[in-house]
């Protein structure tokens, strides 16, 4: 188990490691949604090839978290999958 400051083993071998980790949230001044559609594409796309994305998601939906893109899964389908409103 993790400890506070420290990752969970999986999120070290995740294939958004590096430089384009910050495309898998969305920038804070905002962005158009067709800026959007094309950086969760891209980010959904590197989810596809990861060898961890489905403890990814496990995590965010565990956390609950609606921020990002985590284990290939926008935002809005979280929220939709964890019964929220978008």
């Amino acid at each position: 188990m993790a400890g506070i400051g420290t990752y969970p083993e999986w999120q070290v071998r995740g294939a958004c490691r590096g430089s384009f980790a910050l495309d898998f949230f969305p920038p804070p001044a905002g962005e158009r949604r067709d800026e959007q559609r094309r950086r969760e594409g891209r980010t959904k796309t590197i989810c596809a090839n990861c060898a961890v994305a489905g403890e990814c998601l496990d995590y965010a939906l565990a956390l609950r978290d609606v921020h990002g893109i985590w284990g290939g899964i926008s935002e809005s389908e979280r929220r939709e999958l964890m019964g929220l409103s978008t």
